[in-house]
């Protein structure tokens, strides 16, 4: 590989923390790549070769965790210090004729292989464990202030020695240095990864999740404010295999210490977790918000945005994708007990303009009317792909996986060496058990009519997974195909962020609802829930213009849903040129919670049922399995608001509607409590 004197040069230039400048004069060897293609070629060392595996030696006598690694699959235990032979990404280890040196036991251990497809390379662990984000990986190692568990906190000991052994474990490899701009070169800021050679992969995911830096544009007197390190046998030798990623604030600088290799905790949630923290502490604060963003063309040319928030498997890519038809039809609600339920003929659909997929820089530079206004955070998208069971379901999508202007990452794909991989072909977790999260990382520039830099929103949507809801067996399922908020109650779902049944992209936490915190991204924040609240209240005070809906997915009731309810509201709403209801068209919904319901919902001339829209009307569900899901949901809320109403610094108007809620208020109390802002629902 030809060396790139000029990058090594410009990197030690650059004023970076005296450890980082330890490292780079110590390591084994520095190399800047600076193109995909060569990042593809550190993978699998050759053009020839089309499968590898990434493998790490664990020194398995001084393991510090309780993983046995001498008890990992495919990790023969050897008796002899190993010697490491073929290319530094495909190691295999095997025992040294030399048998005067036994100070050491190593093992091998497999994290993931890769396969060289047509279409790009498909990345697959062997650990089942590691094909989903962990919601526990973060955790905060510094003494800036945190509503988060600390290090000491949860491991019980200081993170300073185990910092000061990455740093001595990363001289011992040969260290790719990624430069790239967090959060884009406008709002973001410069940072650094070192990532072992082993692990070019992952340099490849950050690469296309967060884009380059070119080293040679890059001015010597910046100052690199974030630093990530990626060190995948610490989770094995010091963490008991779980996934972990340490964030070590400073005032003039942020560190992230990686100890796993799945991207979604580090590469994508982490580098988020960055940008929360730099708005966090901004003059003014902003945000990077949680969501999906698509500008809708109707048939007749009205335009609208729509942003789409809500926790992980809340629908946001959902949002910017077309509806899933079968022959021009929506199975729009069907019964799974009778197979009886609504298909819609579906003749002309909104177009869609993509924005963004999944983080929204919120900066208040963007700010130039009385509606909130975002711009992608991202260079790529991390996309799910679990819906696409067979070919023909999205042909856009599938159109862009299979034959791709570049070579495409895939995770969870059972793509083989030399063929094609295929978006509906998931690894198998266990037999007849397909991985729930299939994904592939799509560069934002190769989507079919994005929409480059900002766009002021005029619908802000909550998207929420509903679990089934029957008399007999009631839950939280009560959600009408479409809720209308008020400013004040759309603040209140964007505190609790309920997680919503059968999360596709987590590690399963239990049963019942579950929390994803302040905005949908509280498990990616690093600081105070308070800090977070008022600047999501300071958001939507300073947005009156734009309106608040509440969606579901899955189920409505007793009917299987799953994001057509979405798609038929997005195409409702754009139809309608916003939330303008006329007077009497909007009614109070049975809870208070949910805000109001239309009472009609008319697309392409099919009324649709009440029952989709009222769910106490569905004689499966009744006024008894509804007010039981509300009791469920009641308590949900009090559970996450009451903390809140404790925290001195909360905006003094948060508190008030808070105790709406806590009281047992009436959606008018809620409409009065925030009057200013009321006008925008048309109520």
């Amino acid at each position: 590989m030809r060396h790139n004197h000029n990058h090594i040069e410009r990197l030690h230039e650059l004023q970076v923390l005296p450890e980082v400048r330890s490292l780079l004069e110590h390591a084994k060897s520095v190399y800047v790549p600076h193109s995909r293609s060569e990042l593809m070629h550190i993978i699998f060392g050759s053009e020839e070769n089309d499968y590898t595996e990434v493998v790490f030696d664990l020194p398995a006598s001084q393991k510090k965790g309780t993983t046995d690694a001498s008890s990992m699959p495919n990790t023969p235990e050897l008796t002899d210090t190993p010697e490491v032979t073929g290319t530094p990404n495909t190691q295999v280890a095997t025992k040294k004729k030399d048998d005067t040196k036994h100070s050491l036991h190593y093992t091998p251990y497999k994290e993931a292989h890769i396969s060289r497809c047509k279409n790009g390379i498909a990345i697959n662990f062997f650990d089942t464990y590691m094909r989903r984000r962990d919601p526990e990986a973060t955790v905060i190692a510094d003494t800036l202030a945190t509503d988060k568990r600390t290090f000491q906190d949860r491991f019980g000991r200081s993170f300073d020695p185990i910092r000061s052994e990455t740093f001595t474990w990363l001289k011992t490899q040969d260290i790719l240095v990624l430069p790239f701009y967090a959060g884009g070169e406008k709002y973001g800021y410069l940072s650094l990864a070192f990532i072992p050679r082993q692990a070019a992969f992952f340099a490849l995911a950050l690469y296309d999740l967060q884009g380059y830096a070119d080293l040679e544009q890059v001015n010597v007197e910046t100052i690199p404010y974030g630093y990530v390190y990626v060190a995948p046998p610490f989770r094995h030798t010091h963490f008991e295999g779980k996934q972990v990623v340490v964030h070590r604030r400073q005032q003039q600088y942020h560190e992230m210490f990686s100890y796993n290799l799945y991207p979604g905790p580090s590469a994508k949630k982490g580098v988020y977790s960055m940008l929360l923290n730099l708005g966090e502490h901004g003059t003014p604060p902003w945000s990077v918000l949680h969501c999906s963003t698509v500008r809708t063309v109707t048939p007749y040319e009205n335009e609208m945005v729509i942003m789409h928030e809500g926790a992980s498997g809340g629908g946001k890519t959902e949002m910017t994708q077309e509806p899933h038809l079968k022959k021009g039809k929506m199975h729009l609600a069907i019964n799974p007990d009778t197979e009886e339920g609504i298909i819609l003929d579906i003749n002309d659909t909104c177009d869609l303009f993509p924005v963004t997929d999944d983080m929204g820089i919120a900066h208040n530079d963007l700010q130039t009317g009385r509606k909130l206004t975002v711009e992608d955070a991202e260079k790529a998208w991390f996309l799910r792909v679990d819906h696409l069971a067979s070919y023909g379901t999205d042909p856009q999508l599938e159109e862009l996986c299979i034959d791709p202007p570049e070579p495409l990452i895939f995770l969870n794909i059972d793509g083989k060496p030399g063929a094609t991989a295929l978006p509906w072909d998931h690894i198998m977790d266990e037999p007849e058990k397909p991985c729930p999260n299939p994904r592939v990382v799509l560069p934002r520039h190769y989507v079919q009519n994005i929409v480059e830099g900002s766009v002021s929103v005029d619908i802000r949507s909550f998207g929420v997974r509903t679990p089934r809801c029957t008399k007999e067996h009631p839950s939280y399922g009560i959600f009408g195909v479409l809720q209308v908020l008020p400013p004040s109650l759309a603040w209140l779902w964007r505190l609790v962020a309920p997680r919503g049944s059968a999360n596709p992209s987590i590690v399963a936490t239990g049963a019942g609802m579950k929390s994803e915190g302040v905005g949908s991204y509280w498990p990616f924040a690093l600081g105070r829930k308070v800090d977070q609240a008022n600047i999501l209240l300071n958001q939507i005070q300073e947005s009156p213009e734009t309106g608040y809906i509440l969606i579901p997915n899955q189920f409505i009731g007793a009917y299987k849903v799953g994001f057509n309810a979405q798609w038929i509201t997005r195409e409702f709403i754009s139809r309608r040129n916003g939330l303008r209801f006329r007077s009497g068209k909007l009614s109070p919904a049975r809870s208070p919670l949910l805000g109001f319901v239309p009472t009609s919902f008319v697309f392409n001339s099919f009324q649709l049922p009440r029952w989709l829209l009222r769910v106490e009307e569905q004689v499966e569900v009744g006024k008894e399995g509804f007010d039981a899901g509300a009791k469920e949901l009641h308590d949900f809320f009090h559970q996450e608001l009451r903390p809140f109403r404790e925290m001195k610094e909360l905006n003094p108007l948060g508190k008030a509607i808070i105790d709406v809620c806590l009281d047992g208020g009436t959606i008018q109390d809620y409409v009065s409590v925030m009057p200013f802002l009321s006008a925008s629902l048309g109520v």
